[in-house]
């Protein structure tokens, strides 16, 4: 159910955060974690699923049926390594990321093959299983001693909808979507800024939540309020104080803002960058539009430019201000496209869902940059060698955040469950992708 502003206020808890602000008032429940390579992750989730053959695999050599008018990739600044052509400012940088080329798990329907990719547990079992996102914020929020005031776990800028992100971790470790567009100004997220409504105003309406609140009133100095008065302090700080300032990206030059682009995904970058800045341990970055059953090439001619501006300036200005050693950067969705084309209508040249063989990248926070692990066959239709399941990627970053694969999971049923899958539940083993870590 969502909240209303109304109801954010009446609580005292600002936007989605106060399910997790929450959680600094409850016991802590888990020890400090043990060393690790990597602070924070910024996953960039393409909703829908990109085409691999257009971005981080490409097949020249295919023929026009498989590579459409896109049959011209590009070299990097990494030898052997080429991108699709679109992506010129990320072939510059790709000595700082690693690309898999031999994603699979074989699911075609959206829902599932994003749960799988988002949790690494293969769809079916009875429980719902949280998002990488949801367990960061439970191995590393505010149970783990985390002390801002923006949520441990943040999305920019809606929620995916695919499943529900925290699982059986409930709630509490659920995301805080933002809402809003960062390319406007102001940046309105949801429950912190508020378009036409100035600082002074909020601080009016404090004064007459004040006013009217009778009952607090009366009972003043009474400690089972104090929970109360923290929380209001603490929405009302990242609505007026410096907290809330992280989304105000009229902070930033406009040369940068320049860099990163001019529109949604690219302003969502630097906002992303931001966040890790002050410490956010999670943030995704959903950008929306690769589901291409139709109109596939148009699509790629608009977007693809957006993701080489605002993915290859996240890079370089991680690398720049030291951050990039200790913040992951995720890219990937929930599948690729098949890779024949479909030029008969009525998809009249779109691509449609394809799980057997797609791509993700990995770079920062201890993982290596300037590889590639696995391949495609000819036509990128199926993995070749090396195969990867999202299982063996999550893993993977929970190992460089320092995360326990053996730490057990809390659960409604008191179950025995482990970070990551093991064969007592009839999964898989586990194979990290320790030649880039």
């Amino acid at each position: 159910m969502a909240l209303t502003r109304r109801d954010l206020i009446r609580t005292g808890i600002a936007g989605g955060a106060g399910l997790l602000l929450a959680g600094r008032l409850g016991p802590r429940g888990w020890a400090a974690a043990p060393a690790a390579k990597a602070k924070a992750v910024i996953q960039i989730w393409m909703w829908g699923g990109p085409c691999h053959i257009d971005t981080f695999d490409p097949k020249p050599a295919a023929g026009s049926d498989y590579t459409g008018p896109l049959d011209k990739p590009i070299p990097t600044n990494v030898d052997g390594l080429q991108v699709g052509e679109l992506l010129p400012l990320l072939a510059t940088q790709a000595d700082k990321y690693s690309v898999i080329r031999s994603m699979t798990h074989g699911s075609n329907a959206h829902e599932s093959a994003s749960y799988w990719v988002q949790t690494g547990r293969k769809p079916g079992d009875r429980l719902v299983y949280p998002g990488v996102g949801s367990i960061v914020s439970l191995f590393r929020g505010y149970n783990a001693g985390y002390k801002g005031l923006i949520p441990p776990y943040v999305v920019l800028t809606g929620l995916q909808g695919r499943f529900s992100e925290s699982g059986f971790l409930g709630p509490r470790f659920a995301p805080f979507a933002t809402g809003g567009d960062p390319q406007q100004t102001p940046f309105a997220v949801q429950g912190v800024i508020t378009p036409g409504v100035t600082e002074q105003r909020q601080r009016d309406r404090r004064e007459l939540l004040h006013t009217l609140n009778t009952f607090g009133n009366a009972l003043k100095g009474n400690s089972s309020l104090d929970a109360f008065t923290q929380s209001e302090d603490q929405a009302y700080e990242l609505i007026l104080g410096d907290a809330g300032k992280v989304f105000d990206l009229s902070q930033e030059n406009a040369e940068m803002r320049e860099r990163y682009g001019r529109n949604t995904f690219g302003q969502s970058c630097l906002a992303a960058r931001r966040l890790v800045e002050r410490g956010v341990p999670y943030v995704t970055i959903n950008f929306m539009g690769w589901d291409t059953h139709k109109q596939h090439f148009q699509t790629m001619r608009q977007r693809l430019p957006w993701l080489d501006k605002g993915m290859s300036t996240l890079l370089q200005d991680l690398s720049e201000r030291g951050l990039l050693d200790s913040t992951i950067i995720w890219w990937g969705g929930e599948f690729g496209r098949t890779p024949r084309v479909q030029w008969e209508a009525p998809w009249n040249g779109g691509r449609g869902h394809w799980g057997q063989a797609f791509s993700a990248v990995l770079a920062g926070g201890g993982f290596k940059g300037g590889h590639v692990i696995g391949s495609t066959d000819a036509r990128g239709e199926e993995v070749k060698d090396r195969p990867v399941y999202p299982e063996d990627v999550i893993a993977s970053i929970y190992e460089q955040l320092g995360l326990d694969l053996n730490a057990k999971l809390p659960n409604p049923d008191g179950l025995d469950i482990r970070l990551a899958p093991t064969a007592a539940e009839g999964a898989r083993p586990v194979t990290r992708l320790t030649d880039i870590m």
